[in-house]
């Protein structure tokens, strides 16, 4: 590559990286101030009780918990651990977890706008396939002696008061609006590094790596292909989780990823298994050693790794013969002007109102001061502070590469 096509190319890498997220900015706010009015308005302390058991109801709860809840996989674990600690059967926790990081309303919205409807069907219909294949799957192994000693390790947790206070009276109370927009701006904290590194590897990716890359790391693909034999759908499930791995994004950093990788021509079993892979990642499997020890973590990693690899491969199949597979002229997000006087302009700028008003009033407005915490899995501080240097870095390849592409 000569360095007049490196120049061409940086610019491109950013403007694409630049163009995904001015694409995905409305639906980020809409997503997250949802999730923090659900959050705040919605209590779950008095559900809690309901999830001892390992029955339907139980699993239906912590399924449903999970979709009010923040789609951060920090936060998920977080809560995950609170639930199976306060008695929570380890089927329900493991319900709660799959579906807060794959039934929460912001990532269908970010996936609908990059990869399309089938998607977006395929991920709240495979996400509940998660949860029943892993409920299988337990209820198969029967792990009692691992549950116990991760019960043992984690000891018993606090006391807790249930707010019991109508949904009207909270709404009409200003100190829960405060708390709505810490909870809004919490939700930005958790996933800013993630979301800057996801969208400027995106854009790197489609200006700088080949297909042959692809068509050697994903065996057979090719450009709106849609027919797969078992063997090359088996290979794309199990290098899905591992392209995943190697990013450590979290899910909603990962879609123009998984957008970009089916344009290149991977399979729809393929991309999906790299979308349901955020909770089989390397910095997910050392909290879950934290909390619980390293037998537990195993047995949950493994446990999910083989519900997705399933869970893409029935998803693929049966979309197949429903004949609704996507096909790459179907995915439009290359080459082609992002930045435009259309809806997405319109609602950008309605959605930034909206998040300027929730964040004057967590930040700036009279009871600002009220406390308001949420608790965060422990991340390693070493890996978060080199993320914060990789998305400044980020930054400034971005600002660098736009004025290449407009100025030079």
């Amino acid at each position: 590559m000569t360095f007049e096509n490196f120049i061409e190319s940086w610019g491109n890498a950013a403007n694409t990286a630049l163009g995904f997220f001015w694409m995905a900015l409305w639906a980020f706010i809409l997503g997250y101030a949802l999730s923090s009015l659900i959050q705040v308005f919605v209590t779950k302390k008095s559900m809690q009780k309901t999830m001892g058991s390992s029955n339907a109801k139980s699993v239906l709860i912590g399924t449903f918990l999970g979709f009010i809840s923040s789609s951060c996989s920090f936060s998920a674990l977080a809560t995950t651990k609170s639930f199976f600690q306060k008695g929570a059967s380890f089927v329900s926790s493991i319900a709660f977890l799959l579906a807060s990081t794959n039934l929460v309303i912001e990532l269908g919205i970010v996936i609908s706008i990059f990869l399309g409807w089938q998607f977006v069907v395929g991920e709240y219909v495979g996400g509940i396939l998660l949860i029943l294949i892993s409920w299988l799957l337990i209820g198969l192994i029967n792990p009692n002696s691992i549950i116990s000693k991760a019960r043992k390790k984690l000891g018993e947790a606090d006391a807790e008061k249930a707010n019991s206070k109508p949904i009207l009276e909270k709404i009409k109370n200003k100190i829960n609006w405060i708390k709505v927009g810490k909870q809004y701006g919490m939700e930005w904290k958790m996933v800013w590094k993630d979301v800057t590194i996801g969208f400027t590897i995106a854009g790197i990716i489609s200006a700088f790596v080949p297909d042959v890359f692809f068509q050697t790391l994903f065996i057979n693909t090719g450009e709106g292909q849609t027919s797969f034999d078992f063997l090359t759908l088996l290979e794309h499930v199990i290098v899905g989780p591992f392209a995943a791995f190697i990013t450590f994004i979290g899910s909603m950093g990962n879609i123009p990823l998984a957008a970009l990788l089916f344009g290149k021509g991977v399979s729809f079993a393929g991309v999906m298994a790299f979308i349901f892979s955020d909770l089989v990642v390397f910095p997910v499997l050392r909290i879950n050693a934290k909390y619980y020890g390293w037998k537990m973590s195993l047995l949950i990693l493994s446990l999910l790794f083989v519900a997705l690899i399933i869970t893409s491969l029935v998803l693929h199949y049966s979309f197949d013969i429903f004949q609704i597979l996507p096909d790459f002229s179907t995915i439009q997000i290359l080459n082609q002007q992002y930045f435009q006087l259309n809806y997405t302009f319109y609602m950008n700028i309605g959605f930034l109102i909206i998040s300027g008003i929730l964040v004057y009033f967590g930040f700036f407005s009279k009871g600002k001061d009220i406390s308001y915490m949420k608790e965060m899995a422990p991340k390693s501080p070493v890996l978060e502070k080199a993320l914060k240097y990789v998305a400044l870095l980020c930054y400034i390849w971005l600002f660098c590469g736009i004025l290449i592409k407009y100025l030079y």
